[in-house]
């Protein structure tokens, strides 16, 4: 409300003194002016105003505030009374000095050193990041970029787990007995003599089964047959064993293939320096396209040694990063004939008790292979813990965990495994027993001059077998 204009008692009107502090009458006060926007000078280290377009000067620097403590308190007191005026108007109150009013009207300034009291003064709203209806399209590409590196990953691990936690199902098979070797007629009638060129480089002669016969390097019994490396050539007889010593690889008469199980009694071991002795399969005629399966062997073996079981094929089998489940040491993963010296890959049975003199003494063992479309398996059992029913209803599913597992994971069995025969040989010296590395850790010389001139360090170079048992499926 308006306050009357005063009159003297005479009637005139009395001049009232200007106020000190200069205000407007309610009705014409304007709320303070807008905030000016600030920004610092890069040259000059003060707050400038900006507005339309031209810097005008700064009314307050950063160093014109002496007490920064006591200006913080002043803006805070000035903005609770402006709260407070405002508060009052809202609710019809107009009832207040002209005098406030003015006071509250000049006093809120807006200082350059707002910036040092944390005020940040924004010319435009920032929408979140979560709104995507704000989103340009550099946003867009980038989220879709990442959502499809992540999907590639995540495919990617699922994949490389995946593959790695196949496995064959190798379901119980019902297997009869399809053929025994054994007795007096274990060679003569399943096995034929190998005379050709030793495709190893062996320093060996291998003889045919009239000469064989002739030098007893094979003879069989009821309980047992021989197979032996020749110790009559000496250095000094005729013929010499210069070009090489007699020697024996047979070959089974007949082949075999997929839902087979073998059983192989073994007795005794072949030992001595310069040795070279496999029990194993293959096709003779196509090698390494049909494959090879090794079940038994080793090289320079002097006193006890780890049986090797070993594959041997063509391109395209491998057991690397294939899950297996066996109880021998891995030795190699490539399986193709081409590659590490044609290694094959190779399972080291558990102890080194499994070839050798201690094999030998323990009365020896017997040695099963699996072979089927869902891999190839083999086992190696000490002559006191043979499963229950090897010979007569054998279940290769009971024996426990194998000692070489072979699944075909990444190797097509059916493909790489056919026609197989047994054979049995002792080779001599070749790529693998005469090497430097291999026969110079435990033996004298070099390989060929031992071979040729040492012919009675050969006396327990041999093999001797129970018998060979092939079961197929029912």
């Amino acid at each position: 409300m308006v306050q009357p204009i005063p009159t003297s008692t005479s009637g005139t009107t009395v001049r009232l003194p200007k106020p000190t502090q200069s205000f407007q009458p309610l009705e014409y006060w304007k709320p303070p002016k807008s905030v000016r926007h600030h920004v610092r000078s890069k040259s000059s280290g003060i707050f400038s105003t900006k507005k339309e377009g031209r810097l005008r000067p700064p009314s307050t620097t950063i160093t014109e505030i002496q007490d920064p403590e006591k200006h913080d308190l002043d803006i805070q007191r000035q903005e609770l009374e402006a709260e407070e005026f405002f508060e009052s108007k809202s609710k019809g109150n107009t009832d207040m000095s002209f005098a406030t009013i003015g006071e509250m009207a000049g006093r809120r300034k807006i200082f350059a050193n707002d910036q040092v009291r944390g005020y940040k003064h924004v010319d435009s709203y920032r929408q979140p990041w979560w709104d995507v209806k704000s989103w340009g399209k550099k946003a867009w590409m980038i989220l879709v970029g990442s959502v499809v590196v992540v999907l590639i990953i995540v495919i990617a691990v699922a994949v490389t787990v995946s593959r790695y936690n196949r496995y064959p199902n190798y379901s119980t098979q019902s297997y009869s007995l399809s053929e025994t070797f054994a007795g007096e007629s274990f060679f003569s009638q399943n096995f034929d003599y190998y005379t050709g060129y030793d495709p190893t480089n062996g320093h060996v002669h291998y003889v045919p089964a009239e000469q064989a016969s002739s030098l007893n390097l094979t003879y069989a019994s009821p309980s047992s047959a021989v197979l032996r490396v020749d110790t009559s050539v000496s250095n000094t007889s005729v013929p010499n064993a210069s070009t090489g010593r007699f020697s024996v690889r047979v070959t089974s008469k007949k082949q075999y293939g997929l839902n087979s199980l073998f059983l192989f009694d073994v007795k005794h071991s072949p030992i001595g320096c310069g040795t070279w002795p496999a029990l194993w399969l293959t096709d003779p005629h196509n090698w390494p396209e049909n494959g090879e399966i090794d079940v038994m062997e080793a090289v320079n073996v002097v006193d006890k040694s780890f049986n090797q079981m070993t594959l041997h094929t063509s391109a395209g089998c491998t057991m690397k990063h294939v899950k297996r489940q066996q109880t021998g040491k891995v030795i190699a993963n490539t399986c193709v004939n081409t590659t590490n010296a044609n290694g094959g890959c190779g399972v080291e049975a558990g102890k080194d008790t499994t070839f050798g003199n201690t094999f030998n003494s323990n009365g020896g063992g017997v040695l099963a292979l699996e072979l089927r479309e869902a891999g190839i398996r083999m086992w190696q059992f000490t002559r006191d813990k043979l499963p229950a029913g090897l010979w007569t209803s054998p279940d290769p599913n009971s024996w426990g965990t194998a000692t070489a597992d072979f699944p075909n994971t990444e190797c097509n069995i059916g493909n790489h495994f056919r026609n197989q025969s047994i054979v049995a040989n002792i080779d001599l010296c070749g790529d693998w027993a005469g090497s430097k590395k291999d026969y110079g850790k435990n033996c004298p010389g070099t390989c060929v001059d031992h071979v040729s001139n040492n012919n009675m360090a050969f006396t327990n170079a041999y093999w001797e077998f129970g018998n060979f048992s092939v079961f197929s499926v029912k």
